[in-house]
């Protein structure tokens, strides 16, 4: 340590020389005395301070380099927040910047948020379109859409995250990131470089056919297993439930991410080798599903299930609130959706009435016995951080240490545990995303499945499954008699019923394209997509011939299919 700083030196020596001007020798020699002990108290001082200062910038240095380090000094990020409503479910007192997520964040790496601004779906979308035109963004926020994430990288708005990504991604969130191939960063490469970290959305599975069981076991009726059993069994329903709907469904009848969402008939169309509103490869080059042939005898299957009942007669002026109440009203005995259905809107159907019993089936859509369905986008939603901020590695840290280091049943992990256990919504984490493995209902399921047969540890689950494990032997050990029972019922219809339906039966995906914009697209599609909705629902519901599909890929192809296709075809020859 050096003992005489230079600034003390000069200060030491004019001291000295007033000192010996002094006439008393031992005046002067005790006056050295006191300040040659004054100096080197203030330069070890100094010293001290200045060596604190160099560890503490070493320690921030290496915790800027770490999945799990935690930094020397408390490091604050602004937030453009993405909520929900009834604030995502949170306990009372806890807020978007204060509450178990954010606790937990800040006592492992000692990172905290500032919201500048909370708001949910268009809302959200809408203020962060204005701060990118004004060309001040938060330090971190969420964009929902490609589009808006090129916008930010051609404007320079937001910080390369390659490095950030490589040093501050915990091994098995790069491994989870690996689990969806190259396409999972597609999005977000520009240039070879890394400008967001994409949300993952995991692979749901095929759709499953969710029945009334109640109403199955009073006409004694048999599992489905194809579309004919299908058709079969809401026949029955119909002539014994007068009131029933038949089988329920959204206008679109598919949609863009296929089997992932509810209410939809896109195992009816795979039963007929059809995959609409999907590109994907058939003999060799890639098509779009809706205008296939194929497409057209799927057309005329729910055409005549229509015209017999056995699809809703009101499905073209259906809504999601619209169908819901068909469900918890008992007006509706099936309807195809995804595993979590149980969650929404069935536990709702339960409660109303105890005597409803909902069954998941897997319908098989070839003669080989395989259920068919097309692969899912495998993201979303993108975090981006703002240029120049001074940590961009915070979204790496934040999302390791909130999707690898969460164990259950630890005294650290309580409070989250508490989180899922009381379904607190996703969106109270301070980065609204999801990260976790492509195949991560089957991991969750086979790890259950072994906790709950005694071949497995609990200790062993990860925080959400733990939590899963609990409602699950809950309701194994009390039913759903109460609303926390519901839950549980919820829970293990979800995460066990449902997913062994596909887990231990022969599926089969579909590799389809996503993320798609060619230049004829941006300004053509939307007209197309119009064009196509309006055919299916004219067929289906006997407004215009069978025929009308002919004209229909005709005029597609004229309106700028054709040059869309070409395009598709060339970027990814």
């Amino acid at each position: 340590m050096n003992i005489k700083p230079p600034r003390l030196g000069w200060l030491y020596f004019f001291v000295c020389c007033i000192i010996f001007t002094m006439r008393k020798k031992i005046v002067q020699l005790l006056c050295l005395c006191m300040l040659t002990v004054f100096c080197l108290v203030c330069a070890c001082l100094t010293g001290d301070k200045q060596y604190r200062s160099a560890e503490r910038e070493r320690v921030m240095r290496a915790a800027s380099r770490t999945p799990f380090g935690r930094y020397p000094s408390k490091v604050t990020y602004t937030l453009g927040k993405l909520s929900a409503s009834n604030r995502s479910n949170m306990p009372s007192g806890d807020s978007y910047q204060d509450n178990a997520y954010t606790r937990y964040v800040e006592k492992r790496i000692n990172v905290v948020n500032k919201d500048v601004f909370e708001l949910s779906d268009n809302n959200y979308n809408d203020r962060v379109s204005i701060s990118i035109a004004s060309g001040d963004i938060p330090d971190v926020c969420l964009v929902n859409d490609e589009s808006t994430l090129r916008r930010l990288v051609s404007a320079g708005l937001v910080e390369d995250l390659t490095t950030a990504y490589r040093d501050c991604a915990s091994s098995r969130i790069k491994k989870i990131y690996e689990s969806y191939g190259d396409e999972i960063f597609e999005p977000v490469t520009f240039n070879g470089r890394l400008y967001a970290l994409p949300e993952t959305n995991i692979d749901n599975g095929p759709s499953l056919l969710w029945l009334r069981q109640d109403w199955m076991d009073e006409l004694g009726l048999s599992a489905p297993v194809d579309i004919s059993d299908v058709r079969t069994i809401l026949k029955a329903f119909k002539r014994a439930y007068p009131d029933s709907t038949g089988l329920i469904t959204t206008p679109e009848l598919t949609g863009d991410a296929g089997y992932s969402q509810e209410y939809q008939t896109d195992i009816i169309f795979a039963a007929f080798s059809s995959y609409p509103g999907q590109w994907y490869k058939k003999k060799g080059q890639y098509v779009y599903g809706s205008v296939q042939p194929e497409t057209k005898e799927a057309l005329s299957y729910l055409r005549d299930m229509y015209k017999e009942g056995t699809l809703d007669r009101d499905f073209f002026v259906r809504n999601s609130g619209n169908l819901i109440d068909l469900v918890t009203e008992g007006k509706c005995g099936a309807f195809f959706g995804p595993w979590w259905a149980p969650n929404n809107p069935l536990i709702d159907s339960v409660k109303k009435d105890s005597r409803a019993r909902w069954m998941p089936y897997l319908i098989k859509t070839d003669s080989q016995g395989f259920t068919s369905f097309p692969s899912q986008n495998p993201n979303g939603k993108f975090v981006v951080v703002r240029k120049g901020y001074k940590h961009p590695e915070v979204v790496m840290k934040i999302v390791s240490v909130l999707f690898d280091d969460l164990p259950y049943g630890k005294p650290a992990t309580r409070e989250l545990e508490d989180y899922y256990i009381n379904n607190v919504d996703p969106t109270a984490r301070p980065l609204s995303v999801n990260v976790d493995f492509k195949n991560a209902l089957t991991i969750c399921y086979n790890d259950l499945t072994a906790v709950l047969h005694g071949k497995m540890k609990a200790s062993s689950l990860d925080l959400l499954e733990g939590s899963y494990y609990e409602a699950c032997r809950d309701y194994l050990k009390s039913g759903k008699d109460s609303d926390k029972g519901l839950y549980n019922w919820a829970a293990y219809t979800s995460r066990i019923t449902a997913c062994r339906a596909f887990t231990n039966n022969k599926v089969r995906e579909v590799n389809c394209l996503h993320n798609i914009e060619t230049d004829a697209m941006k300004k053509r599609w939307w007209k197309l997509k119009e064009l196509e909705q309006k055919t299916f629902l004219t067929i289906v519901t006997g407004e215009s011939p069978l025929s009308s599909f002919d004209e229909f890929t005709k005029e597609w192809y004229r309106q700028g299919g054709g040059l869309i296709t070409s395009e598709v075809r060339s970027l990814y020859k």
